[in-house]
């Protein structure tokens, strides 16, 4: 599943990750996204830092705090590449961390990567 709240962004990242073999969905939004994920957690999250209203950290923080999806993997995206929000990312419980612009083969490697962790 991927949340960001830039339509495009998900659209992109649903056809780069479908032409690689996955089955990929885009939700806009943080409480779109906790809303998706309590209903059917998907296998794994690339989930946007700087999002209105709920942003990426918040959705991770309540993600990481639930049992039933305390150990979904997630992948933070964002522009902003700064220490500090990779910090607090990795202190929140993050997977990953891709960078935007993003890169499709790097962006599906990371992806593997982080379902060959979790499974």
């Amino acid at each position: 599943m991927i949340v960001d709240d830039e339509p495009e962004i998900g659209r992109i990242l649903a056809l780069i990750l479908g032409a690689a073999g996955f089955e990929a969905t885009a939700v806009e939004g943080g409480r779109a996204a906790l809303a998706r994920i309590a209903q059917a957690p998907p296998d794994v999250v690339l989930l946007d830092v700087r999002m209105p209203g709920l942003d990426g950290f918040e959705v991770l923080r309540q993600v990481r705090e639930s049992p039933a999806t305390a150990r979904l993997p997630v992948l933070m995206l964002t522009a902003n590449t700064g220490d500090a929000e990779r910090t607090r990312a990795e202190e929140l419980g993050a997977d990953d961390f891709i960078a935007k612009p993003f890169e499709a083969a790097d962006t599906v490697a990371r992806v593997r990567a982080v379902l060959g962790r979790a499974g």
